[in-house]
């Protein structure tokens, strides 16, 4: 559908049911491929090194930043931003339909088995790192701003909504089909959402971005960014917030691993903790959403660094399932309210005149180094130290991470930017 002028309150409509459903096939989706519980379990049973298998969370999260930079400036060429965000969700398909056809029909097997999955692991994550800031321009140009919490809240809550019943579809899957061809049917599955969910961007109704065109060179784009840290306090500090959050990446990767280790439960239990942690993530997502639109943003942000604070102190005592189920109530609660909050911090910083993929992509790009710091740091002091302690020192710092955002971060939506005219820059 052609772009129009402004979005009216029954485009909005319209595109948050479309978002809804895209966000369906999503949460679907990715219960056969959750990287807190799933794959961790996976390469377990593959057995991988202990580093890689802490490495998960990590690994996606930095591999996702790499790109956003340079997809964030070629991103501003895009002439039609619906065609542009499906083309590069296309992306994602390839990757894990090739990891699905292996593992469901070829399933090898050995010491090296774990390594053709993590490569195509890797070109996936690499492939949301893409998708991200473009998909962050999309959504602009498809809501009312002053009713942006709540169409996030509702769109990831029908993502977690899908994910409760992937989750138990999962279960069933591990529990029914031999290893490893169980993991490579879910992964098949994951690729098929992917297709449905790219299928779905067709009938939005978008608003025809008004920004002015300029052309400019790399230099003066990335001159562009560093305006945007020197000029933006705030951002500044919450950005030293989220590198002290990166800690959480790695804890996160080894919860469902050394629960198993303490308690001996069978892999199918993936399945449980993804449906546990959609349904809490779909509750948190919708409560973020009102949060946020009434209270700040920043405020629901805090509400989500306490909940993974709390997941991590529930990992470490868990000497039962009922426990164990806590850690992943905890996970999803501050999953579901990060989608809703990390996104609209985006926006809220980047107001109306900023370019809302180049704060995406800052943000992911200066986080990044940390991600690969915190998983080498765990990969070489858990042999040393054992998981409880390393646990306790991410811990510390999800804690500092907490602090720092409550207490010297304010609220975005209070506090005007100024964005020099792109002009200037060059």
């Amino acid at each position: 559908m052609p772009a129009v002028e402004s979005l009216t309150p029954r485009h909005h409509r319209k595109n948050l049911i479309f978002n809804s459903i895209h966000e369906s096939f999503w949460g679907f989706g990715i219960a056969f491929h959750s990287i807190y519980a799933v794959v961790p379990l996976f390469l377990s049973e593959l057995e991988a090194p202990t580093m890689v298998i802490g490495s998960v969370v990590g690994v996606f999260t930095a591999c996702t930043a790499i790109p956003q930079i340079v997809t964030a400036f070629y991103g501003r060429r895009a002439r039609n931003i619906k065609v542009a965000v499906m083309a590069v969700n296309g992306l994602l398909i390839p990757p894990m339909f090739v990891a699905g056809f292996i593992f469901a029909f070829i399933a090898p097997s050995g010491p090296s088995a774990w390594i053709i999955y993590y490569i195509c692991y890797i070109f996936f994550a690499l492939g949301v790192g893409v998708v991200l800031p473009i998909w962050a321009d999309f959504l602009e140009t498809v809501h009312i701003a002053d009713r942006r919490g709540s169409f996030f809240g509702i769109s990831f809550a029908f993502t977690s909504v899908a994910g409760f019943a992937g989750g138990l579809i999962v279960k069933h899957l591990l529990g029914t089909t031999p290893f490893p061809n169980n993991f490579g049917v879910g992964f098949l599955i994951y690729s098929a959402c992917i297709l449905g969910a790219t299928l779905m961007f067709i009938p939005y109704n978008t608003r025809r971005r008004t920004e002015k065109e300029t052309s400019r060179s790399f230099s003066d784009f990335l001159r562009e960014l560093r305006t945007i840290l020197i000029s933006d306090k705030n951002f500044r500090r919450y950005i030293v917030s989220r590198i002290l959050l990166t800690a959480n990446y790695p804890a996160i990767s080894l919860y469902a691993v050394y629960s198993r280790q303490k308690l001996g439960f069978d892999v199918s239990e993936a399945g449980i903790f993804t449906a546990i942690t959609v349904a809490m993530s779909g509750i948190a997502s919708l409560a973020a959403g009102k949060i946020g639109d009434r209270f700040g943003h920043k405020q629901a942000m805090v509400l989500v660094f306490t909940s993974y604070l709390a997941a991590l102190i529930t990992a470490l005592s868990a000497k039962t399932m009922l426990q164990t189920y806590l850690i992943f109530i905890f996970l999803g609660l501050g999953q579901g309210g990060f989608l809703t909050s990390a996104m609209s911090l985006v926006f809220e910083f980047a107001g109306e005149r900023g370019d809302k993929k180049v704060y995406f992509a800052l943000i992911d790009s200066l986080t990044a180094p940390f991600v690969l710091l915190f998983i080498i740091l765990v990969g070489l002091l858990i042999p040393a130290y054992g998981t409880p302690i390393i646990l306790l020192g991410l811990g510390a710092f999800i804690l500092l991470g907490t602090i720092s955002l409550t207490f010297f971060t304010k609220e975005p939506k209070v506090l005007k930017t100024h964005f020099p005219s792109p002009e200037t820059l060059m």
